[in-house]
């Protein structure tokens, strides 16, 4: 009877042990597919306020925005990751801003969508990209240069880790609260983080660059994915984005299914454990009876 108790008890021990890693071998999978729905949401919540404003106010704040990128004179930069940044939301894109968010940038290629937040803080590259201060707001138009930076990826977020995967020829899309930009990818190349010229604005041109660090986890150098601006062509819908996968996105839905998982694991646990007591129970009458 002690023997039999000490083997359900050991089998009991292994089955926590193998729950426990289990739990902390997917975390990681968890935790990104949580900030993926948190990150949609914040994207969906930026198209819904964007359609309820007066086309008037719209088109006011795409003025306002342009007025402002044709006073800039950049001509120095500071690394988005070395400078110490103001706490706090950046008040030089306020007239752009919908609930904080500047827009969005779409990279279908690595199938990665990110809100687009004023300033480059350690607060901002938290939550999704950044928008480089110093360079053209995202809004296009002649002779502007708009910089979106993100982390290489975060422990909960894979943000930019992808796209060293961009090639020439590749779409990325920046959505602001009118228009939604496409940028064709001419260039991808790796600088010191001190030197700012790939970002420079040219005369007449408009371009867009998506800025991480390099290479993953030691950061010691910047990637500049560039493209120039192009005719917009609604890209084709990602898995993620086509019916009954898009259920996924809502924030409730993905509490319920990890409730739902969390509890059949714990179900077939369970289902585990009395079929070795069974068979455990079993093996102890064949003993009695011989």
């Amino acid at each position: 009877m002690k023997i039999w108790k000490y083997e359900v008890d050991q089998k009991i021990v292994f089955g926590v042990i193998f729950i426990f890693g289990f739990l902390i071998a997917i975390y990681p999978i968890i935790s990104q597919m949580y900030y993926s729905v948190e990150s949609t949401q914040e994207i969906e919540d930026f198209e819904t306020t964007r359609k309820k404003l007066d086309e008037i106010e719209i088109n006011k704040k795409i003025e306002l925005a342009k007025a402002y990128n044709s006073s800039l004179k950049p001509t120095s930069f500071a690394d988005p990751y070395r400078k110490k940044q103001k706490e706090g939301i950046a008040e030089y894109a306020r007239m752009l801003e919908v609930h904080e968010k500047i827009g969005y940038v779409h990279i279908p290629k690595i199938k990665q969508k990110l809100p687009i937040y004023a300033g480059t803080n350690e607060e901002v590259l938290q939550k999704g990209a950044g928008h480089m201060e110093g360079t053209s707001l995202p809004v296009g138009g002649s002779s502007t240069h708009t910089v979106i930076t993100a982390h290489r990826g975060l422990p909960s977020a894979t943000m930019f880790r992808y796209i060293d995967r961009l090639k020439k020829g590749d779409i990325f899309y920046i959505h602001n609260v009118r228009d939604i930009l496409a940028y064709k990818v001419d260039r991808v190349i790796t600088v010191n983080p001190s030197d700012f010229d790939p970002i420079l604005v040219s005369p007449g041109s408009d371009n867009a660059t998506l800025l991480t660090c390099t290479p993953y986890m030691i950061n010691s150098h910047r990637l500049l994915v560039t493209g120039h601006r192009v005719p917009y062509v609604a890209p084709k819908k990602t898995i993620d984005e086509v019916v009954p996968f898009v259920w996924l996105k809502n924030l409730y839905v993905f509490i319920v299914v990890m409730i739902f998982l969390v509890l059949l694991i714990l179900y077939l646990f369970n289902r585990w454990l009395k079929s070795n007591d069974i068979k455990i129970k079993n093996k102890s009458v064949v003993k009695r009876e011989v």
